[in-house]
């Protein structure tokens, strides 16, 4: 949390191509709603106008930038999202599902692509200026189930999804470096399973960690 005073929850979506984030970020915001909690449900990169100018020539370009470059492109997206969209939702009580967020620039561009660990931070600090989840779900699966996934959905590949098996097997490993070294934030959830499955378990997370009333 970032110590604003009254607020409300931020809870956000991690994981690999495949792994159901936009799924569950659904039926996560659904649940809450259902149960009368006041809910926003945004995405990354994108959430804000100028964010979502940014998202299309990140996931829609074929440009391979210099990782630094990448993670600047990440940061100031997320910084029009965060200005525009997350801190006033936060700020009028409502509850914020997002389907990625930063630890998806640490996991991608870090671990993935060889972001030194110094410029993240840098970055974060300049653009996220204390905001931190206060739950993070990082949805863990084998990356060749999820890039089969992918290719079920009958959709063109975005730029991530067409890289190679061992950049996937390095985000995994990231993600799953996450969730080992921040605990008391963030809890590593098998989503090899059926959807219904990963739901029931999130709905439950959510309610045990930051009491919300659900079922």
């Amino acid at each position: 949390m970032d110590g604003a005073g009254e607020r409300g929850r931020f809870i956000t979506l991690e994981g690999g191509e495949g792994a159901g984030k936009s799924t569950q970020a659904r039926r996560l915001a659904a649940a809450l709603a259902a149960a009368g909690l006041p809910v926003l449900r945004t995405r990354e990169p994108g959430g804000a106008p100028g964010a979502e100018a940014i998202r299309a020539l990140l996931l829609g370009g074929v440009t391979a930038w210099d990782p630094t470059a990448e993670a600047m492109l990440h940061f100031a997206a997320r910084r029009e999202h965060v200005l525009r969209t997350l801190r006033p939702a936060l700020a009028a009580g409502m509850w914020v599902v997002c389907d990625r967020f930063a630890d998806s620039t640490l996991a991608y561009q870090g671990y993935g692509q060889g972001l030194p660990r110094a410029a993240f931070d840098a970055l974060a600090a300049l653009t996220l200026e204390g905001l931190v989840p206060d739950l993070t779900l990082i949805l863990d699966l084998p990356p060749e189930l999820g890039m089969a996934r992918v290719a079920g959905r009958g959709e063109a590949a975005t730029r991530y999804e067409r890289l190679g098996p061992a950049f996937h097997a390095r985000i995994r490993a990231g993600f799953r470096a996450i969730a080992a070294a921040e605990p008391e934030r963030c809890v590593l959830v098998d989503a090899a399973r059926p959807a219904e499955a990963v739901t029931a378990e999130l709905l439950a997370l959510v309610r045990a960690r930051l009491g919300a009333p659900l079922p």
